[in-house]
């Protein structure tokens, strides 16, 4: 537990750092331990992933799939909200945790990861633009807790929209 637990700070660390790891065969474990530094709910591994995903050939000894379809058939940018790096890190989470059969027991820190992305994006709003953001990320994170992928409509983003602003309003009075 300790040496993953190493593995784990060294891959976050080097990839913060922007540098290469050295060429050799990676271990299921070693990939594990990069998907879990990759996949957590919090600040750090949000940017050790965003870093890892800008330099991607850096990580090419880990055959990760790093393909994306962004939001699947949902809205990318919802009302303006830019959900397209919360929907990479997600796709990355799903796909390279199936590759390696691991996913049922991953996907709900993969799903909260998800959520927890998405109110960064709508953390940089405020009062009623924030609070529409945050339903809709609320709305997108159901959506795939539920069913594993995204799929609202815009008709589902225009109700959450309106009730977003009537609950700002109501806040306000």
């Amino acid at each position: 537990m300790v040496k993953r637990a190493l593995a784990t700070v060294a891959l976050s660390l080097a990839t913060l750092l922007g540098l290469t790891l050295p060429a050799y065969a990676v271990t299921l474990e070693q990939k594990l331990a990069a998907l879990s530094g990759f996949s957590q709910p919090t600040s750090a591994s949000a940017a050790s992933w965003a870093s890892a995903w800008q330099n991607q050939a850096g990580w090419g000894d880990y055959a990760f799939d790093w393909s994306t379809d962004l939001c699947s058939t949902s809205p990318d940018q919802p009302l303006g909200f830019d959900f397209r790096m919360p929907c990479r890190r997600h796709d990355f989470g799903y796909r390279n945790y199936k590759a390696v059969s691991q996913f049922p027991a991953n996907k709900t820190r993969i799903d909260d990861s998800f959520y927890f992305d998405m109110k960064q994006v709508c953390a940089g709003y405020s009062t009623i633009p924030k609070a529409t953001c945050n339903s809709l990320a609320w709305t997108y994170y159901q959506a795939v807790r539920q069913f594993g992928t995204l799929n609202v409509t815009q008709a589902q983003i225009e109700q959450i929209r309106q009730t977003a602003e009537q609950a700002a309003q109501n806040a306000e009075a």
